[in-house]
Formats: C-alpha cells, structure tokens, sequence
C-alpha cells in the first residue's frame, strides 16, 4: 500500500472516510440478498414475478443512468454519491413499509378475461426501481473520483485498494441480513441495512472532492455531447456488451441463489455463499490491482472471465454446500478480478471531463444483463430449474469471454495481443501524471 504514502494527511483521511461511506453502501445493499426474494415470494409470488421484482432494480439503473452520469461530469461526484446513498439509506425503509400493509388484489377484464393483480406487488416494483438509483449514482461517481486521485502509473492499485468496499460489504451486508431474518424476521433485516444507509450518507457529507467541474462550456452554443452516441465508440462497445452477459451471470446469482438453495435441498445460510464471494474478491483484489499497472489490464479481464465461467458451471453442478461454497469462492475471484479492472481500462481510456459519462455507459450493459436476467431466467426456471439457470449464465459468461478476446481493440491481432497482455491498450489516453 506504498502508494498511499505518497499522499498528504488530508488525502488519506478523505480517502478514508470515503472508504467507510462504500463499506456502508455495499453491506447496506448486499444485506437484503438473502431476504428480498424470500420475502417477495412470501407474498404468493412465483419464479418469473420473482425475478421482474428484482429486475425492477435495473430498470431504475437505466432510467437514471444517462442523467447521474451528466451531472458527475458537470456538478461534481459528490453531489452525484451523495442521491446514491440516500437511496441506500430509503429504500429498505420502503420495503418495511409493504411488509406491513394489507393485502390489495383485485382484478380486471381483459376482453373476456380476468386478471388477477396483486397491488403490493406493484408497489414492490416500484421501491425496487428507485432502489436502483442508488448503483447508478454512487458507483460511477465513486470509480471517477477514485481515478481523479490516483496517477496514471498506479491507477490499477489505487483502484484495487479502494474497491475492496465492495467485498467487505458483501460479506458483512448478506451474512447480516440472513443473520437476523433467522433470528427474528424481515423487518428486523429491512431496518438494520437503512440505518447502515444513514451512516453512509454521514460519511459522505464530511468527503472533499478534487474534481473540479467546467462551470461553462466553450462554446455555450455548441450542442452537448450526446450520451448515448459515446456508446458506439469502439472503446466503449466491447466492454458494454461484455458486462452485458457478465450482468446476466451477476443477475442470476443475486435473485435466484436462495431460491436454488432451497430448491436443492441443501442445508446452507445463502449468506455465507455471498461471504465466501466476498473473501475471494477481497483477497483477489490486493494482488490484481498492483499487478495490472505492470503488466497490463487485458490479461486480467481474460482471467475475470474464465472465472466467471467456472463459477456458473459450478453453481450449476452443486449438489452440496461445500460445493456452493466453492462456487462463490470462484465468483468472488472472478468479480474482484473483472470489475476492478474494467473501471482501470476505462479509466484509462477517459478524460476526466467524461470519466462519469464513459463509466456510466459501460456499466449500463451490466445493468441491461440484470434487467434481463430476472425476468427471462425466471420465466425459465419456471418450466426448468432454478439449476438449468446457472448452466445457461455460464453459457453467457464463456460468450462474453470470445467477445473480448477478440474485439477489444482495433483489430483482431491487437485484440488477441491485448487481452492475453502481449500488447497495450491502443484505446488508451495518454495524460499527464495526476491528471
């Protein structure tokens, strides 16, 4: 951790505080995967309602996505981490809420039909989209404002260094959750993770941003860059679509593992699969981050993949806990591998000025993957298993593997080169040191 020497006291605490507020956001939000799709199919819910409550969770990503990444780049990170982790902090109270309502079914004529609809279901849809406020605003702005510290030479460390919020919190949150559904019940678990939100946002108002927003452009006239349009850009494409599916994997394991579990029969607490993801990707992420800064981001992503692989296969195979056990292991080393990774590239091939924008965009085929991944995997599982999913994610997961192989830079040889750390990445900005 040599890097942070380089740093003054200010810096270190600012970093440390941001540090505390991720540890909040992600056992905030990793606390109710255990409980959440428990609790919605408590409800009378089936397999495919099951998984388009969930995936009501991305469709909230992609509707903010495009705004929360704007206002990064033109109002500051802070303001953007700040919607993140009020979110995180509202949401479990929400679900509180529709634990204790009473039942609202009614029906309505469809032609000569009748359709049941179930109202506390609707409004879980609805908690659930603006739930997903919370990844689009404080991920992109906690990556850009990472990668606004860090210097160019030791960008994949420093990114490795202040990820690890994510697998603490997603041991700590899921472990938590199923700790305290177990011992008394679901209200229990929805309070515990929004006063850890609370905290969060107590965190987050004492960090000091060094990113400095242009207050005009240079042409007030000249249109606004659009959003959307970056997504085209070959820099951009390849890793969109690649988290696409590595989203479909994600999505699948969050919504359908308690579901899996018990489907099987097997006597596991879910949440010590997500904590055993958690310690993989937390000892993981020590090693990559530092390692890629020397030799290259390509080669590491290659390993995310493969790994992601294997660990849906895994999950596909299991017929007993240490099994299980075993898969989340390999999903942690995978995720702690990829996604760290992806947030360096792109970071290395942004300026700051667009840093919110380029994230944003690639991490909305993460949240396209989840979004599909409820619904249609569900509807699946419905006429299959909840097990024939896992086999099909790592279907997804090996395709993403191909697609970066050979499309991750400007040519096929370049492509193979890159993503097997025989060549650097033509997609790169060069910027001065600390830019």
């Amino acid at each position: 951790m040599r890097v942070f020497a380089s740093f003054d006291s200010a810096l270190r605490w600012n970093l440390a505080i941001l540090f505390a507020a991720g540890l909040c956001f992600w056992a905030g939000l990793a606390g109710l995967l255990p409980t959440l799709p428990l609790f919605i199919e408590s409800l009378g819910a089936t397999g495919s309602q099951i998984g388009i409550v969930m995936a009501s969770f991305a469709f909230g990503l992609l509707v903010a996505r495009p705004w929360l990444s704007r206002l990064a780049d033109e109002r500051g990170r802070k303001l953007v981490l700040m919607i993140g982790m009020v979110s995180i902090a509202i949401a479990p109270f929400l679900y509180l809420f529709a634990l204790y309502l009473p039942p609202l079914e009614w029906q309505l004529s469809w032609g000569d039909r009748l359709l049941d609809v179930n109202g506390i279901l609707l409004l879980l849809m609805a908690f659930r989209a603006f739930h997903g406020l919370s990844i689009a605003a404080f991920v992109v702005a906690y990556s850009a404002l990472i990668v606004d510290i860090s210097p160019p030479a030791n960008r994949g460390e420093l990114i490795g260094y202040m990820s690890l919020v994510n697998p603490i919190g997603m041991a700590l949150g899921p472990a938590l959750g199923g700790f305290l559904l177990e011992w008394n019940d679901f209200s229990f678990a929805f309070m515990a993770m929004g006063l850890l939100g609370i905290v969060g946002v107590i965190c987050i108002s004492q960090v000091t941003e060094t990113y400095t927003p242009l207050v005009d452009r240079p042409d007030p006239h000249a249109p606004r860059p659009q959003f959307w349009s970056l997504l085209l850009t070959p820099r951009v494409k390849t890793p969109a679509f690649m988290l696409l599916l590595v989203g479909l994997a994600f999505g699948t394991l969050s919504t359908f593992i308690p579901l899996f579990v018990r489907e099987t029969g097997i006597a596991l607490n879910v949440g010590l699969i997500y904590t055993a993801s958690a310690i993989a990707s937390f000892g993981i992420r020590l090693a990559v981050g530092r390692a890629s800064d020397r030799f290259g981001r390509g080669r590491f992503i290659t390993a995310g993949l493969l790994l992601y692989t294997l660990s849906m296969l895994t999950f596909w195979q299991a017929d007993s806990a240490q099994v299980l056990l075993l898969a989340g292991l390999i999903q942690g080393g995978a995720a702690g591998t990829l996604i760290p990774m992806v947030a360096a590239m792109m970071g290395d091939r942004s300026a700051p000025n667009e840093r919110g924008k380029v994230f944003g965009l690639v991490m909305v085929g993460f949240d396209v993957g989840i979004a599909f991944a409820g619904p249609v995997f569900g509807t699946f599982a419905d006429f299959v298993s909840y097990r024939g999913c896992f086999g099909l994610a790592g279907l997804m997961t090996f395709l993403g593997l191909l697609i970066f192989i050979t499309t991750s830079s400007k040519d096929l040889d370049h492509s193979l080169r890159f993503s097997l750390g025989q060549g650097r990445d033509l997609y790169a900005v060069d910027l001065p040191a600390g830019k």
